[in-house]
């Protein structure tokens, strides 16, 4: 078994991010004066919601490319992966934000959860091909 040093590195740029969008959170929680939830406030649920997702979808991500790289997998398709995860997860908040039904929307928030869906299908798939 490889030590999975592309998951590893990248790994630490989305946990960089995901402290970024808790201080998102934070920052609008003191903004509106909400202590728990989203006191009913659109924008601050949204903030909620993708850092939520991002909790939700990256840490399993991770972990299935790391896994497929410490197995001795392509590097080429790792660090794709990884960087595709990366790039979708820095869209999908700009995509939260946008009108609803505007085409931002459906480019970055949709083009995000896409994305994120592949860099867990592509190594689950690779894995038990192996």
């Amino acid at each position: 078994m490889v030590f999975p040093a592309l998951t590893a590195f990248y790994g630490a740029l989305l946990a960089i991010l995901f402290v970024a969008l808790s201080g998102w959170v934070v920052a609008g929680r003191v903004g509106e004066n909400v202590l728990h939830g989203d006191g009913g406030h659109d924008g601050l649920a949204r903030r909620i919601r993708a850092h939520g997702n991002f909790a939700e979808y990256v840490p399993f991500a991770l972990l299935l490319i790391g896994l497929y790289e410490a197995g001795g997998g392509s590097a080429g398709l790792t660090r794709g992966l990884l960087i595709a995860l990366l790039l979708a997860r820095l869209a999908h908040p700009y995509g939260m934000l946008t009108p609803p039904n505007h085409w931002t929307q459906f480019v970055f928030r949709g083009g995000a959860v896409v994305i994120t869906f592949l860099t867990i299908l592509i190594p689950a798939v690779a894995l038990l091909l192996r």
